[in-house]
This record gives C-alpha cells, sequence and structure tokens, in this order.
C-alpha cells in the first residue's frame, strides 16, 4: 500500500498594512490572489489592531510582524502613509528580514518607495505612482513609467489600478497564463473606462495642472521625508 501524498505546502502571499494605506492599491491584488488555489493570503501590520485607510474603510490585520510566516511574495501597497513608512524602522526591518526567502519582493503605486527605503530596489527597475516616479531615484531603483514592471523578482505596479494588472502577472508568474486569465474572467476585469484621464499622459491639461496644484503640498513633505529615508540608508 502506497504511503498518502503529502500535502501541498500552500503558497505565502504578504500585504503588509499601514496607517492610510490607499486600500484600493492592496484590496485589488488581494482579491486576485485569495483566488489563487492553494495560496494563504496574510494582512501584516506591527499589531492586531485596526488600522485606518484613506477612506472610511477599517483594516484588521490577520498577523503581526513578529508572528508572519516567511513568505513567498511580499508586497507592500502604497498610499499617503507611505511616507511615514519610508522612516519606521519596524517595517523596514520586517522587509529587510523577509525579502532574501521571498521568491518574489513587491510592491503597489508608493510601496516601492518603502521598498526602495529598505534597501531593496538599488538597481532594479521599478514601477510607482506617476507622483512619485522621480523619488525612486533617491533609493538607486531605475524609474520606469509602466503599469507593471519585473526585473528579476521584484516586480511592482503602478498607481493604485495597476494593482489588478501587477497581481495578475504575479499570478502568470507563479503558476502560468491560463490560472490567471482564469482569475481575471472570474472578476470579468475588461476595463473601459468612461474618460481618458487615467494618466498625466492622456488627461486633459486643467485636469492635470489642477491635480498637480492639489497635491503640491503633499510633494513637498513626501519629498522630506524621502530625503531622510535615503540619507538613513545611506
Amino acid at each position: 500500500m502506497s504511503a498518502p501524498s503529502p500535502t501541498p505546502t500552500p503558497l505565502q502571499i504578504g500585504l503588509v498594512l499601514f496607517p492610510r494605506v490607499t486600500q484600493l492599491d492592496f484590496t485589488g491584488p488581494l482579491q486576485v490572489f485569495s483566488s489563487l488555489p492553494g495560496a494563504k493570503v496574510h494582512l501584516i501590520w506591527k499589531r492586531i489592531e485596526p488600522v485606518t485607510s484613506d477612506s472610511v474603510l477599517v483594516l484588521t490585520p490577520t498577523t503581526t510582524f513578529a508572528e508572519c510566516p516567511q513568505l513567498d511574495v511580499i508586497c507592500v501597497p502604497g498610499g499617503f502613509g507611505t511616507d511615514d513608512m519610508v522612516n519606521d524602522e519596524e517595517m523596514l526591518a520586517f522587509l529587510r528580514k523577509q525579502a532574501p526567502g521571498a521568491k518574489y519582493v513587491t510592491s503597489v503605486c508608493t510601496g516601492s518607495l518603502v521598498l526602495g527605503a529598505a534597501g531593496l530596489l538599488r538597481g532594479y527597475r521599478a514601477a510607482t505612482h506617476w507622483t512619485a516616479m522621480d523619488f525612486l531615484k533617491a533609493f538607486g531603483a531605475i524609474p520606469t513609467k509602466t503599469r507593471v514592471c519585473v526585473d528579476r523578482n521584484r516586480v511592482t505596479g503602478g498607481g493604485v489600478t495597476a494593482g489588478i494588472d501587477f497581481a495578475l502577472t504575479l499570478v502568470s508568474l507563479l503558476h502560468d497564463q491560463r490560472t490567471a486569465e482564469a482569475i481575471q474572467l472570474r472578476l470579468e476585469y475588461n476595463p473601459a473606462p468612461p474618460f481618458n484621464s487615467g494618466s498625466p499622459d492622456t488627461a486633459p491639461p486643467e485636469v492635470l495642472a489642477l491635480m498637480k496644484d492639489r497635491i503640491a503640498p503633499a510633494q513637498v513633505r513626501r519629498g522630506e521625508m524621502i530625503g531622510r529615508a535615503a540619507a538613513r540608508l545611506g
């Protein structure tokens, strides 16, 4: 009588939370990863406590930095909270600890700035939100204007909604294209935006000017925080 087949080890996927995270940055990938057979998905923060997003949504972590298992995929989403995370030693230490054992080190939107602050993007091409592209250079990353950027085992997504594209791309790397396409069909991910203003390259000039004016104060603060983080990283 043959021995029973061993139970497959689940793929460990972790998405990091933090105050003022943009929820769509990780809920898009979360929905994709949750559809991946054999995957165990973790939401990670310093403590098991409610974490405020940048909207009315409040989030509940499933594990802590200290208790999180070694991940196959570590993902950092973005949001205004990344401005604080680039100088948060607990966050950066967690990422540095996980990265060597992970198959893929990833981010969505401005989460790439946090990977950069942890020293994990030096010499790598990386994508981010269009408003943050120039800040990647401070960490030795190579800013890459694309929806999803794959450079060796670093996979980074552009701004917010690019998280779904990022996650489907990553599933195709972890499994195969057919698995990714099946998840895409299940989610009916077939975008057809009502306006062609989703990029600074296509938005009407007056809309782009409006947005730049609105974010100007936040850009100044981000620049200060990135400067501090780059100096700490050396």
